[in-house]
């Protein structure tokens, strides 16, 4: 899993001084994680992650953003309790959860929000 500083989530994700209006930049849907070392939920959370980034290779990029050291990434996003994760799709608005989610919330968040695939499914 790749660790984002501002400038490569400028590249990768979003860039705020290009559009005030969100435009995701990447190939593929993706997750971030932003996270701090002192952090015991997020420790907690990171093999689950580790899991689901190998599973989803190909399908789902999954970041990281360490928020002692991006205080400015964390502080664009109002990111005020940790872990919080921002779910990505290719298109429409991310959306955010707080707390050390259980793995079937990410499977179900990945299916709905990043890979539409409930949707799919009832279409």
């Amino acid at each position: 899993m790749e660790h984002l500083t501002v400038e490569t989530f400028k590249e990768k994700v979003f860039n705020w001084e290009e559009s005030k209006d969100w435009k995701y930049k990447g190939e593929l849907p993706c997750i971030i994680d932003f996270y701090a070392d002192w952090c015991g939920p997020c420790k907690m959370v990171a093999p689950v992650l580790e899991e689901l980034s190998k599973e989803y290779d190909g399908k789902v990029s999954f970041y990281k953003v360490d928020t002692e050291d991006q205080q400015e990434l964390a502080g664009l996003f109002g990111i005020s309790s940790i872990p919080t994760f921002l779910f990505c799709p290719k298109d429409g608005q991310p959306q955010a959860a707080a707390g050390a989610l259980p793995r079937n919330t990410f499977e179900s968040a990945i299916a709905d929000v990043l890979l539409n695939e409930t949707a799919e499914e009832e279409a």
